[in-house]
């Protein structure tokens, strides 16, 4: 009689995580390479507006160089997502199907926002000022993304960092974030002005509520 043996799967593996950031970095470079330019404009966008000033225009959220540094983008925060469950008892960050589950739900959650925002804005006819102001959105949300892989890559590889560390960076990126957001307000205000009540409208659907219902959901199963 043949005997079976079960053995547990093993996903705590750290070789999936060198590759991922040497995937990473490769990407950045060889973007680098070949918009060289653009890139270094892009790397000035906290001290300079000449990115968003040349690249406004909403054709360029397809451009490849766009598409690449997205990638990266979603690299980086829903590692930097797995980083904040483990430092919370919530998994461990070495689990490669945790990262494939929160990667999965990174691209399907900024896909779908930005295709409901496409929606409401066609139904609310703003839709001119909803792409330029996305446009700069997606710029700024991927210049975060770039500035996080960094840490990310320490957080991963020095656990002798202090434990706190991972909550600074969360909230240096809200409050990085809510100042850039209320840049790009500031940039096409004229044009929300314009359709002010549709634009309130739009932030409290599309830009308030996603965020607030998953900080509910998130701290109703922790308590």
């Amino acid at each position: 009689m043949t005997e079976h043996v079960l053995h547990p799967r093993i996903t705590d593996t750290s070789d999936w995580v060198t590759i991922l950031f040497i995937m990473a970095l490769g990407i950045i470079a060889l973007t680098k390479s070949i918009y060289e330019n653009r890139f270094e404009d892009f790397t000035k966008l906290i001290f300079s507006d000449k990115y968003t000033r040349i690249y406004r225009d909403s054709s360029h959220l397809m451009g490849m160089f766009t598409i690449s540094l997205f990638f990266v983008q979603i690299i980086s925060f829903s590692f930097f997502i797995q980083i904040l469950l483990c430092h919370f008892g919530y998994g461990s960050k070495t689990d490669w199907v945790l990262f494939i589950q929160i990667f999965t739900f990174v691209i399907y959650f900024i896909l779908s926002k930005y295709l409901i925002e496409k929606i409401i804005a066609t139904a609310f006819q703003i839709e001119e000022v909803v792409e330029q102001f996305n446009s700069q959105k997606v710029t700024y949300r991927t210049y975060i993304g770039l500035l996080l892989l960094p840490i990310d890559i320490l957080l991963y590889y020095y656990n002798s960092i202090l434990t706190n560390i991972p909550l600074v960076a969360l909230y240096g990126i809200v409050i990085l974030n809510s100042f850039l957001y209320l840049f790009s307000i500031k940039t096409y205000r004229k044009e929300i002005f314009s359709k002010l009540f549709y634009f309130i409208l739009y932030l409290c659907t599309l830009e308030i509520a996603p965020y607030y219902f998953m900080y509910y959901w998130f701290t109703k199963d922790s308590v």
